[in-house]
């Protein structure tokens, strides 16, 4: 099984956050949002990985790409990394990858999280991971008939469905997405400017590939601060049973409520923490109540009294009591 992991956009409305760390790399209850996605595909899986490929911007850095090849091999896989140079839609940043395009193949874009309860049924031609909405409009959905996709619609302006991608695709035959793929790119086939992954699924479909629906317990949306904070959430929910407060981590004159994740060297005096926040390493909250947050690395809190917020890397904040988003290397006081 090979897994192919699409990250090259920034997450503009996840700013100020993405103005300094790709989305797919904001933490998630103490780990990388693509760690988490890569670690619940490997999960399902029922045969081994063997590649994973991230396709990213040649702007993330080298220590990003040692970072994601170093989440490949806790896994058990080799790392690749790929480069989307030109943003020119879902088909074209899968092809960027075509040499792990061979045999089995899971392609998952990495601004979304999931929580399923099922092992993957490696002998369909295609899973399609779908949830049911309340406004389909928003999303691409699949129409079905007896338990078979028969349709891929995008962003249907009337109703024809209430199961929406997820944005998490089996394939058993990577080498045919592969070419159907480049066809779009080859003949120019685009919709809205870009070559969509959609337009291949049809085409696949219609040469005999029969793709079924395949449903998550739980979806989960990473696309702004309030719904990275909810997910957060969730998934301190889901492992709160694991030990999720670093031992080197001092915490004086406080009170912890669980679930929390705190990070290693970080530090907690006279406040009350949580529940369901996420302190990252080396950060500190002195004198202060916090819930339901992200608190990045090397940040310091004093004074105040926060929830449902989000702070970056290396910030400061004193004497504030408020819902925030706020960025890497920023004062407030």
């Amino acid at each position: 099984m090979n897994i192919i992991i699409p990250m090259a956009g920034r997450g503009t409305r996840l700013r100020p956050h993405t103005l300094t760390t790709p989305k797919p790399l904001i933490p998630i209850a103490g780990k990388p949002i693509v760690n988490r996605l890569v670690e619940d595909i490997v999960e399902v899986c029922s045969e081994s990985v063997k590649n994973i490929g991230f396709i990213i911007g040649r702007d993330f850095g080298k220590e990003i790409e040692a970072d994601l090849k170093a989440i490949a091999k806790s896994l058990g896989a080799e790392g690749h990394i790929f480069y989307q140079d030109d943003k020119l839609g879902t088909a074209h940043a899968i092809l960027c990858a075509q040499e792990l395009l061979e045999g089995n193949v899971i392609v998952a874009f990495a601004d979304t999280l999931f929580k399923a309860d099922f092992k993957l049924d490696s002998s369909k031609d295609g899973i399609i991971w779908v949830q049911q909405v309340d406004d389909p409009s928003a999303f691409g959905v699949v129409k079905t008939d007896e338990g078979v996709i028969t349709d891929f619609v995008e962003k249907p302006a009337e109703f024809v469905s209430d199961l929406a991608i997820i944005g998490i695709y089996y394939f058993k035959n990577g080498a045919f997405l592969r070419s159907e793929l480049q066809y779009l790119i080859d003949n120019d086939i685009k919709v809205k400017g870009e070559y969509q992954l959609t337009n291949a699924l049809e085409n696949m479909k219609n040469k005999g590939s029969n793709f079924v629906p395949g449903q998550v317990s739980e979806w989960l949306d990473c696309g702004n601060k309030n719904a990275t904070v909810y997910t957060n959430k969730r998934y301190l929910e889901f492992i709160k049973d694991e030990d999720l407060i670093a031992k080197s981590a001092s915490i004086k004159n406080s009170v912890i409520i669980p679930p929390v994740y705190i990070g290693e060297k970080a530090v907690i005096e006279n406040s009350i923490i949580g529940p369901h926040v996420s302190l990252g390493n080396k950060s500190s909250i002195k004198n202060s109540i916090v819930q339901n947050s992200i608190i990045q690395t090397n940040t310091n809190i004093n004074n105040s009294n926060m929830k449902n917020s989000m702070l970056g890397n290396h910030v400061t904040l004193e004497g504030k009591s408020d819902d925030l988003s706020v960025g890497d290397y920023n004062t407030i006081s």
